[in-house]
């Protein structure tokens, strides 16, 4: 497949470079186009900016920040069109409190839900939104392959999501329609909490298992 990775941080190097791995056309984009040399010529994936990437690509990988998402997206919209856009991101607002991560979407929203209205015309999948970025690509734990699981409005566009998180090693459960993102995205904050109040990140990873 033709991909585009949206976004410079951890996630988005970690997700570009698993998929060129697996044999995927990856570019890597971010608002200046220019950020990710170094990281351009360790693993071939081509860097650019967010518009030029999105338009050599059949299926785009949100992986920005929550806060920025919505903005990013509005901007895009013409280019994204109908294309597939796996959603990556959370409304996170700011550090944890007491362990809780707060969100900026209230109680009956998600993100996802606000993303696709930006957009109306492609076809998100909210996918990898729960999972650290060492985690993301060929996870080995005790249990087998861990559940990944996604969302969104659009079949075709959950298949595309299936086949590439099958191809990270991830066994993958489909919740159903765009109006579970508020349960997905809520997943993010039930797994960090228990690293941020007993700084037990390996219980958290754990709870990724089947």
């Amino acid at each position: 497949m033709k991909i585009a990775v949206l976004g410079s941080g951890m996630v988005g190097q970690t997700l570009a470079k698993g998929l060129k791995g697996l044999g995927h056309d990856v570019r890597i984009g971010s608002r200046e186009g220019t950020k990710l040399a170094a990281f351009s010529a360790e693993t071939g994936v081509a860097e650019g900016r967010f518009a030029d990437v999105v338009a050599f690509a059949d299926v785009v990988i949100l992986a920005v920040k929550g806060d920025v998402a919505e903005s990013l997206v509005a901007q895009l919209k013409d280019a994204l069109g109908s294309k597939v856009v796996l959603d990556t991101t959370n409304p996170i607002a700011g550090a944890p409190v007491e362990g809780m991560l707060p969100y900026f979407t209230a109680a009956d929203e998600s993100l996802i839900e606000r993303l696709q209205k930006s957009a109306p015309n492609a076809r998100f999948v909210k996918w990898f939104n729960s999972v650290g970025a060492g985690l993301m690509v060929g996870p080995k734990l005790s249990g087998g392959a861990p559940s990944m699981f996604i969302c969104g409005n659009d079949a075709d566009a959950k298949k595309t999501a299936t086949q590439l998180a099958s191809e990270m090693g991830w066994s993958v459960e489909d919740a159903g329609s765009a109006k579970l993102g508020h349960a997905l995205e809520a997943l993010c904050q039930l797994w960090c909490a228990f690293g941020f109040t007993r700084n037990d990140w390996a219980h958290a990873f754990a709870m990724l298992r089947p």
